[in-house]
C-alpha cells in the first residue's frame, strides 16, 4: 500500500479545495485501490476564539488589518476557486469558530475508517451550511450523520480524550516543518504544499508509486 497524509484544517477554505482536486488525481489514478489515506490534524489559529455574532469577512479585516469590502472582495475568489471545483462556498454564513474539538471528532472517526467522511462533512459544515463546528450538539449531529455512535462521541466531546493525538499531528508537523495547510506528503518523501492543479497531484502519486513496486 502506498501512504498518503494531509495535513489540514476544517476552516481552510483551500484544503477543502485541495481535497477535490486529489479526489480528482485519484479518480485517474490506475492504482489509487493501493492508496492508504490519513488525514492529519493542523490549525491555522489555535488561539481563535469561538464567535458566531461577528461574520468571517470581518474577521478577516479585523485579524489582517485590511478593509472590510477588500476582505469581502478576497473571500469572493476563493469562493469562484471552489466554484471551479463543484464546491459552494458560502462565507456570509460561515461561523468563526475554533477547530479543535471539530479535529478531536476527526480523530474519534479515524479509528473508525471514517476520516475522510468526517472530513468532507466538517468542510461542507463549515463552508456550505453555515454550522457552528465547535457547538457539541453540530459535532455530534454531523458525526452520527457518517455512522459515528452518539453515545462514544458525547463521552469524546466531554472529556479531553483524543487531545493528544491531536496536538501530536501539528507537533509532528511543526516537526516536517509545515507552514501552511494542506499540505500532502506520499510515502514519507513527496510532498505537495497547496490546492495544487490536479496534474500535480497526479504526477505525484505516480512518482511515489513506483517506489513501493
Amino acid at each position: 500500500m502506498m501512504k498518503v497524509e494531509i495535513w489540514s484544517d476544517v476552516m481552510c477554505p483551500f484544503c477543502y479545495i485541495g481535497k477535490r482536486r486529489f479526489e480528482e488525481a485519484l479518480a485517474q489514478f490506475p492504482n489509487a485501490d493501493k492508496v492508504e489515506i490519513t488525514w492529519k490534524s493542523f490549525q491555522l489559529n489555535p488561539d481563535q476564539v469561538t464567535d458566531p455574532t461577528i461574520s468571517i469577512h470581518q474577521y478577516l479585516a479585523d485579524i489582517k488589518g485590511w478593509q472590510l469590502d477588500y476582505a469581502k472582495q478576497l473571500n469572493q475568489q476563493v469562493s469562484d476557486m471552489a466554484q471551479s471545483v463543484g464546491l459552494h462556498y458560502d462565507f456570509d454564513r460561515a461561523v468563526v469558530a475554533n477547530s479543535f474539538d471539530a479535529h478531536r471528532l476527526v480523530q474519534l472517526a479515524k479509528k473508525h475508517n471514517l476520516g475522510d467522511a468526517a472530513e468532507e462533512a466538517l468542510f461542507k459544515a463549515y463552508f456550505t451550511e453555515g454550522k457552528n463546528i465547535a457547538d457539541n450538539n453540530t459535532l455530534i449531529a454531523l458525526g452520527t450523520s457518517i455512522g459515528l455512535d452518539a453515545d462514544e462521541l458525547k463521552q469524546v466531546l466531554n472529556t479531553d480524550a483524543y487531545a493528544d493525538a491531536v496536538k501530536h499531528d501539528i507537533e509532528e508537523a511543526q516537526q516536517l516543518g509545515i507552514r501552511g495547510v494542506p499540505f500532502f506528503v506520499m510515502n514519507d518523501k513527496y510532498a505537495v504544499s497547496g490546492a495544487q492543479p490536479t496534474e500535480v497531484f497526479l504526477q505525484t502519486l505516480e512518482k511515489a508509486f513506483e517506489d513501493v513496486q
